[in-house]
């Protein structure tokens, strides 16, 4: 049965960010609030962690994932960025945005996009994971909580435990953070494209 801790969104316990950080060493699945919605988090390196979540969104290996990184000098060791990029990157981060950009040989190829070798990357802007990120001092892999048949991501924490209570380690409740997922832009072809519309703005990329 999965852990639920409740923990402040604005000053996340450290002793909760600990305990939350081991069970994601020791390979375990975590639910964590962002400045989007709920995500499911995992290690990097965790390849059966990686299939879980694959299994409980219903997801295939054409499905991106998102490293979380804790800033741009992060983000930039998974991924290759040029200097336009890099504009656009530091004009929306931290923010409600994943991009997607060409994996650098740190990604583990299972990780990758199949056929475009590309992966997703985010610099959130939440307390809670900014403190998860800089405890566990490497990006998380990470996914929308969204399930199989439902239109909108969850968002009432208990509801996440009563669905998921026999697949994941432990939910993080810090109250409602949205249902609105992150706006999604891919920078692989140079000039930005508007994947998904979400709760960023896309101002800072001429899209509108």
């Amino acid at each position: 049965m999965a852990q639920f801790f409740s923990i402040h969104p604005e000053n996340p316990q450290v002793r909760l960010i600990r305990n939350a950080v081991d069970i994601i060493r020791k390979g375990g699945l975590i639910v964590y609030p962002t400045d989007s919605c709920y995500a499911i988090g995992c290690h990097l390196g965790d390849k059966d962690a990686v299939e879980r979540i694959r299994r409980i969104r219903g997801v295939d290996d054409k499905h991106h994932f998102t490293l979380v990184c804790r800033d741009l000098s992060e983000l930039a060791t998974y991924a290759r960025v040029d200097n336009q990029q890099y504009r656009y990157l530091k004009a929306a981060t931290p923010g409600s945005y994943t991009f997607l950009l060409q994996a650098t040989k740190e990604v583990p190829r299972r990780l990758q996009h199949p056929k475009r070798s590309t992966i997703g990357l985010r610099v959130p802007d939440h307390p809670i994971v900014s403190a998860l990120i800089e405890e566990l001092g490497e990006p998380l892999l990470s996914s929308t909580l969204l399930l199989p048949g439902d239109e909108l991501p969850l968002t009432d924490a208990w509801e996440i435990r009563e669905r998921l209570e026999h697949d994941v380690e432990l939910v993080l409740d810090a109250g409602s953070c949205g249902i609105e997922p992150t706006t999604v832009i891919d920078l692989t072809s140079g000039a930005p494209e508007l994947v998904r519309q979400g709760r960023g703005s896309i101002t800072p990329f001429g899209l509108e």
